[in-house]
């Protein structure tokens, strides 16, 4: 089939084009610049590179025609983001593209309730992103079950791989977590460290929408979670990740507020708040039942290979070398 894939130079294209083009499709990438994948591999001298600026063509109303011009048989959508640019997008497909994908995001549910989170047990969103996710993935369940375009939206856990910095142990970004962490040094954590963030490899959510592209039947107007096959708590995840440096955690409770006025700064800080206040553990089994979904990285191999890649590559300053 011809495939196109909006995005295709990120995170998740970089496991996902050569995947497709190994399996015997022609591979269409837009993205908008030229900026190559995060891993080299030689499928990537099969796939046509389109340059196109996403944004600036939903605006002028011409995105739609530029994808409907390459004559897609499928459109895997990894950079849509708001409802406004997900209906245009379907409205001129429809009738003319045998199947859409789109990539939501596990915050299209909001805090955890129950665990695991189904995709029909899940709190309704929180914040502008969650809510444009969620929004996206009713809109496209909609379309197909009322006889249209043939639609399926998959959601990602935290995307981790090489290349790339991971959500850490206290659910942001902020380096000098890594770096207190390989030196033994304490680490404030706010409350006991409970809270679940869920990861998993960019290249098996590749493998996931390569199973809904091959099992279109099955995955036609539904939505997916796309995660590991574990979640990892604050405490937990701190614990695996100082033993990776031959380290044992050092974890100080602390309240909320006082987290705030030590962390790095005001957007570590919020960072934080926005994963673990989630506290997000997700069920993969409709994934595995309907698309055949079978992960290979369990979320803290996922992590260390992303670690090890930050170190390797002088991108993650760190107190010592890692011991595994």
């Amino acid at each position: 089939m011809r495939v196109v894939v909006i995005g295709g130079s990120g995170h998740i294209g970089t496991f996902l084009i050569p995947r497709l083009a190994r399996a015997g499709h022609e591979v269409i990438s837009i993205s908008r610049g030229q900026s190559s994948s995060y891993t080299d591999d030689p499928a990537w001298q099969q796939v046509r590179q389109v340059s196109a600026d996403r944004e600036a063509e939903d605006r002028a109303g011409t995105f739609g025609d530029r994808v409907a011009g390459l004559r897609p048989d499928v459109v895997i959508d990894l950079i849509c983001f708001t409802l406004d640019s997900a209906t245009a997008l379907v409205e001129r497909l429809r009738g003319e593209t045998g199947h859409l994908l789109h990539c939501g995001s596990i915050w299209r549910a909001g805090p955890s309730g129950k665990f695991p989170i189904t995709e029909d047990n899940a709190a309704p969103p929180l914040g502008e992103y969650g809510i444009a996710k969620a929004a996206i993935a009713d809109l496209l369940q909609a379309e197909t079950r009322s006889g249209g375009l043939v639609t399926t939206s998959l959601h990602p856990g935290h995307i981790v791989g090489p290349g790339w910095h991971p959500i850490g142990p206290l659910g942001n970004l902020d380096p000098g977590v890594w770096a207190r962490l390989s030196a033994g040094e304490p680490i404030d954590v706010p409350g006991i460290g409970a809270e679940f963030m869920h990861h998993v490899h960019a290249d098996d959510v590749a493998q996931a929408f390569e199973a809904a592209v091959d099992h279109r039947a099955a995955a036609a107007g539904q939505d997916f979670t796309v995660v590991a096959p574990s979640a990892l708590n604050v405490r937990g995840y701190a614990e695996i990740a100082a033993s990776w440096f031959g380290r044992t955690a050092e974890l100080r409770t602390v309240t909320w507020e006082q987290f705030r006025s030590g962390a790095s700064s005001d957007e570590a800080a919020e960072a934080s708040w926005e994963h673990l206040s989630r506290s997000h553990y997700f069920s993969i089994d409709k994934a595995r039942t309907l698309l055949g979904y079978t992960p290979r990285y369990e979320p803290e191999d996922a992590v260390l290979e992303s670690v090890r890649w930050l170190i390797d590559h002088d991108q993650l300053p760190v107190a010592g070398p890692l011991k595994v």
